[in-house]
């Protein structure tokens, strides 16, 4: 990988470099646009709605989501716990959302592997032209390549946190979104085949997000602001600012971040400028839309087999989808 400067490394540590394109990294002066320094409390007053939507979220209900997802076995694509959990994402999206569609193609790899993939769209208020869009990838990796032993490398990644907590807020929000519905239009979208391929040479990952980018659910859709939740359920998360989300959306890492730090989480949702990831926000940010990722990277069993449910705190996830719903309840 290339090397980070010393002066730019912000603390990022060496595991991040599978997943991270380094040649871009944030100007201070956008970092500023968020307040400066770490700010490690309340940022100012939260607002009611933020308030309120502090209680909306149940992070025990989300850990249970985590819980599931990983009792199916990992959802690599093509195998029989990939199509159950699908199918099962589907059913609960069709029980809380207006409306929901489906993706569903092949993929052909670069080995000539074909991989049955599928994208689910949630839609609440689907009619509604002013949009937000929240995503995650549901799938998992298929090789739990930084283990040292080849017998445990060979092995597919559980994938707890990494895709399965994200999909746990998107569930968590949906959730609330069904008992009081939105005044805006939510989209809530689960990728597939985010984490197949090689992030070394950007091979066959990202499939779903790249999938999506390319049939968007009609024309000129454009939500007002998007965000990716990736990892977000380790028990001690520190969420930096990503790097392609500060060059290409600073104004949606402004929104969430402040959302946060005025609900008191300025320690967890900082300041620090974040290295630039390959991650699923970049096929949308490259059709124009103005998404951002919210990642964790620092993340000990990340591509291992360690990466199970007792990994995931519900504490986290209940910060992170009050965050979410804030966000939402904000607009």
């Amino acid at each position: 990988m290339p090397a980070i400067p010393s002066s730019l490394r912000c603390l990022a540590p060496a595991r991040r470099a599978t997943r991270a394109t380094l040649a871009l990294l944030v100007l201070g002066s956008l970092t500023a646009a968020c307040g400066g320094a770490d700010a490690g409390g309340d940022a100012a007053a939260a607002t009611p709605a933020a308030a309120a939507a502090a209680g909306e979220f149940d992070g025990a209900a989300a850990l249970e989501y985590v819980r599931k997802q990983v009792a199916f076995g990992p959802r690599v694509p093509g195998t029989p716990a990939h199509r159950a959990a699908g199918d099962w994402l589907v059913a609960e999206m069709r029980a809380r959302a207006d409306s929901v569609v489906v993706q569903e193609w092949t993929h052909t790899t670069a080995d000539d592997r074909k991989l049955p993939m599928r994208n689910i769209l949630a839609r609440f208020k689907p009619a509604e032209g002013k949009r937000v869009l929240y995503l995650a990838h549901w799938d998992s990796r298929p090789a739990s390549d930084k283990e040292g032993d080849p017998a445990k490398a060979a092995l597919a990644v559980p994938g707890a946190n990494d895709g399965g907590s994200g999909v746990a807020i998107l569930l968590g929000v949906a959730d609330a979104l069904k008992r009081q519905p939105p005044t805006v239009g939510v989209d809530l979208l689960f990728v597939d085949g985010e984490d197949w391929g090689s992030f070394d040479t950007n091979t066959d990952v990202l499939i779903g997000s790249r999938h999506f980018a390319e049939n968007l659910p009609e024309p000129g859709y454009q939500p007002l602001f998007g965000v990716l939740w990736d990892m977000v359920g380790d028990e001690n998360p520190v969420f930096e600012q990503e790097g392609f989300s500060m060059q290409r959306a600073p104004e949606v890492v402004q929104r969430v971040w402040l959302t946060a730090q005025r609900m008191g989480y300025g320690a967890i949702f900082t300041n620090r400028a974040g290295m630039a990831i390959t991650d699923d926000h970049v096929p949308l940010q490259e059709k124009g839309l103005r998404v951002i990722d919210v990642i964790d990277l620092d993340y000990p069993w990340h591509h291992l087999n360690g990466d199970t449910a007792d990994k995931v705190s519900a504490k986290t996830l209940g910060i992170v989808g009050a965050v979410a719903m804030a966000v939402v309840r904000g607009i």
